[in-house]
């Protein structure tokens, strides 16, 4: 899984970048999508609006970027983890269970699919982030059954890497606590279920 390239324009540019997708997270984690309106994250990053939309034209631009930058930390949490041939597997599962611990990002993506559910264009940047996801799961799918005497088709690898996905992002629900917590042997099957998937076996 390797993490995209996150370079802008100017250093200067980037930062001011980032004040802004900081402001619309925050808005997010907090108020909720309701409240995320281009006017409340200019507020909020106290620009004007014209500024904001210099770099996000629109609420759906501003929520993909914002979308991107969470996969790009993501991947970079595991990029150690995965850069090597003899991947640990366990540890890279464990960082990601571990952001269901963050509760602000828990809380950004409940609100992100509340969005996806009732704004075509919302839903359209939530597909391309879990598109893309997938894209980088799959490929650590492919690589570990490279070389068996049962190697994975794309497609396969690509079939595991949807079902990771849709696993981890669902669980975060439940492990977070919003909806509730796993009891011990849920949480253990869940593991089990999740490494298997990405171990990307002839099964």
């Amino acid at each position: 899984m390797s993490a995209p390239s996150s370079a802008g324009p100017t250093p200067k540019g980037r930062l001011r970048r980032t004040a802004l997708l900081d402001a619309a997270q925050r808005i997010l984690s907090s108020s909720g999508g309701a409240e995320l309106t281009m006017r409340t994250v200019a507020d909020e990053a106290g620009v004007r609006l014209g500024h904001l939309q210099y770099y996000f034209p629109t609420r759906t631009d501003l929520l993909a970027a914002l979308l991107d930058r969470v996969l790009t930390a993501s991947l970079e949490r595991v990029a150690d983890l995965t850069a090597s041939p003899a991947v640990d597997l366990p540890a890279v599962l464990d960082v990601l269970l571990g952001e269901h611990e963050d509760l602000p990002l828990v809380r950004l993506f409940t609100e992100v699919w509340a969005m996806a559910a009732h704004d075509e264009a919302a839903a359209e940047a939530v597909r391309g982030f879990y598109g893309a996801y997938a894209a980088h799961v799959a490929e650590l799918v492919a690589d570990r059954s490279a070389g068996r005497s049962a190697t994975l088709p794309p497609a396969a690898a690509r079939a595991r890497a949807d079902v990771f996905v849709m696993l981890l992002e669902g669980s975060a629900l439940f492990r977070s606590g919003v909806a509730g917590r796993p009891d011990a042997a849920g949480e253990a099957l869940l593991r089990r279920t999740l490494l298997d998937l990405l171990d990307g076996g002839s099964g």
